[in-house]
């Protein structure tokens, strides 16, 4: 029998959230939301970047803990969270809260601080927010020691993809998603 939850996913920019979640929802048959977006939308700003820099993180955590709450209550959907989701109390004892009653399983898309930094020097990086307040490559390592092990412990299954392609990544996914 299908998964008839949620599928959130976590991990640190750069590891495939936004590319995976709507491939995994896809094949599927779940819906795809990337919370970063319904947060930017939410705050009035065209990126999650562009609101986190206006309004500021303490701002930007409320409304993605509040955002995450209202997002969750449909069920199948595979939900991409952002990088720093976790680290706000709000969304944290939402996705605990939905892990579990059963509505939810997390998977954490874990790369190496390398990996995280090659792709990303291969995008544009220029709307993510300064984290530390050091360039967004630099502060790579800083960021992945303090949110490994927050990642780690909430995930459900950990996938990494270091050296992976996208399609195995997205096989494991779903055969994880299925329970299989």
């Amino acid at each position: 029998m299908p998964y008839a939850g949620n599928i959130l996913l976590i991990g640190l920019r750069g590891s495939g959230k936004s590319t995976l979640g709507p491939r995994l929802a896809d094949r599927l048959g779940f819906t795809f939301t990337d919370l970063d977006d319904l947060v930017a939308r939410a705050m009035g700003e065209e990126t999650a970047g562009a609101a986190f820099a206006k309004h500021g993180q303490a701002a930007f955590r409320q409304m993605e803990g509040k955002m995450l709450v209202d997002v969750v209550r449909p069920a199948r959907q595979v939900i991409a969270l952002g990088g720093g989701t976790p680290t706000g109390m709000v969304a944290l004892e939402a996705i605990k809260r939905e892990q579990a009653a059963g509505r939810a399983k997390v998977f954490y898309l874990r790369a190496e601080p390398q990996t995280l930094r090659d792709r990303l020097r291969q995008t544009d990086i220029s709307s993510r927010p300064s984290i530390t307040g050091s360039d967004p490559l630099d502060e790579i390592d800083a960021v992945f020691s303090r949110r490994d092990p927050l990642y780690c412990g909430l995930a459900d299954e950990t996938i990494i993809v270091d050296d992976s392609q996208e399609d195995a990544v997205l096989e494991e996914l779903a055969r994880a998603a299925m329970g299989e």
